[in-house]
């Protein structure tokens, strides 16, 4: 198979050296990338600013907004099996960047702030014969938030975990079909569950799109 992983988080700019983002690692996206190129499968990773690095032999695009990595995925997905999307994207940014520095003046500031691209939702949209495997972290209501998501983004099945999956070595997760089944529940080290969570995917959601 030919993998598109999203990985890490995005960066949304208030003024040329400030940013919204989160604390995300990118351990998951990038254990996952070290799983299917050891299972023999070409991986293609778009990744946001993190501090770990890209198994060798897999092709890495590095992008730093969610509209970066928009570009970047409408681009490679067409030429991929699936898409398995880890990245923590930004949900929001400001609604104008603005140039240089801000000055501080000892008064509160305002910032507006609109949405970012849904940039699964998109991908949901074009994927045709391919599958999506999409991740939810969630810490209210997680399974039918996760299970809105799912719907929301036209996946095969979500990933669902909490927050203290942020940073961590370990995880927990849930995999959640269209159905609303639970298809497996994984612990371990996040390499532990990539190399399981590959298999599943190689047996039940890339197979059930071959046949």
């Amino acid at each position: 198979m030919r993998i598109l992983i999203t990985a890490g988080p995005t960066r949304e700019y208030i003024d040329d050296v400030r940013f919204l983002s989160n604390a995300s690692s990118g351990r998951m996206g990038y254990s996952l990338a070290t799983a299917a190129i050891q299972a023999g499968h070409e991986v293609v990773l778009v990744t946001g600013p993190v501090e770990q690095s890209p198994p060798e032999g897999c092709e890495v695009h590095r992008i730093e907004t969610t509209d970066q990595l928009r570009q970047q995925c409408l681009t490679l997905f067409p030429h991929c099996d699936g898409v398995i999307a880890t990245a923590a994207v930004c949900d929001y940014r400001p609604r104008a960047r603005i140039t240089g520095k801000i000055t501080k003046t000892g008064q509160p500031i305002v910032l507006e702030l609109v949405e970012t691209s849904d940039v699964l939702a998109e991908l949901g949209a074009l994927k045709d014969d391919r599958w999506i495997v999409g991740f939810a972290l969630e810490s209210q209501d997680p399974r039918n938030n996760a299970m809105r998501k799912l719907r929301m983004k036209n996946c095969d099945c979500i990933v669902l975990n909490d927050t203290s999956a942020i940073g961590s070595l370990t995880n927990s997760v849930e995999i959640l079909s269209p159905d609303a089944e639970t298809i497996a529940s994984y612990q371990g080290t996040k390499q532990d569950i990539a190399e399981r969570l590959l298999k599943l995917i190689e047996t039940t959601i890339h197979g059930t799109k071959q046949k």
